[in-house]
């Protein structure tokens, strides 16, 4: 679907007869530097699933890959451009739709996990970074409530858990972070076979079924306790 003049992105939402006739809370799902593949589909097909109406905007839609994933990665060191605007234009086109209930979150990974923590000041009701490297912490002032997931094996962003957990109840806002000890970075994404994949395992990246689950249930809950209730 459109999400903007020069943006698309893949639309998921609930089936009536399981989670009822709507309107739904939303959700954003913020791809990592791989781009928006069958993996994150999944992923948003999945949140759908669980009730919520899941928009996967593709951060890379401007311009071509390689030219796009340069001013992405410029974006998230900076905190601020264009990608963040594309993000908050995929947050105003769910909570305007009539079948949505205007709570909407934001998940990400990796380098959408990233911007999952930027945006979290940025109008969404409740943030779910997964592995995402941590912004400057003047950025998570007035943060929505976060709930974060991080592999201990994850040396790029080791001890990130802890200082996230910090920044966060140094502020007073809600959050749920947690490590898990024998995972990697990646560890809720299933990367196709093929080269990606074979150099992902060698460098230490791969998925974790029972780390995955654990965090997918936290997440839940989370939005369920966050996005659900009324309108504060």
């Amino acid at each position: 679907m459109q999400v903007g003049s020069e943006v698309l992105g893949y639309l998921a939402a609930p089936h009536a007869a399981v989670s009822g006739p709507g309107p739904w809370p939303g959700v954003v799902v913020l791809h990592d530097i791989t781009g928006p593949g069958a993996d994150l589909r999944a992923i948003t097909d999945r949140f759908a699933t669980a009730g919520y109406l899941a928009l996967a905007p593709d951060l890379y839609s401007r311009g071509g890959r390689l030219r796009c994933l340069k001013a992405v990665f410029e974006a998230l060191r900076a905190g601020q451009g264009q990608a963040l605007a594309d993000i908050d234009s995929a947050r105003a086109v769910l909570a305007q739709r009539p079948d949505c209930t205007g709570q909407v979150a934001v998940v990400g990974f990796c380098m959408g996990g990233g911007f999952a923590l930027l945006a979290a000041s940025s109008g969404f009701r409740a943030a779910a970074p997964y592995y995402g490297p941590l912004p400057a912490e003047s950025a998570l002032d007035g943060a929505c409530p976060v709930v974060a997931s991080y592999g201990g094996r994850d040396r790029p962003l080791a001890g990130a858990a802890t200082r996230l957990r910090t920044a966060l109840s140094a502020r007073g806002i809600v959050h749920d972070v947690k490590e898990y000890p024998g995972a990697a970075h990646g560890f809720a994404n299933r990367l196709l076979p093929g080269p990606l994949n074979r150099i992902g395992c060698v460098i230490g990246f791969g998925y974790d079924h029972d780390a995955a689950e654990d965090a997918w249930t936290r997440v839940l809950a989370f939005f369920a306790e966050h996005l659900r209730g009324p309108e504060t």
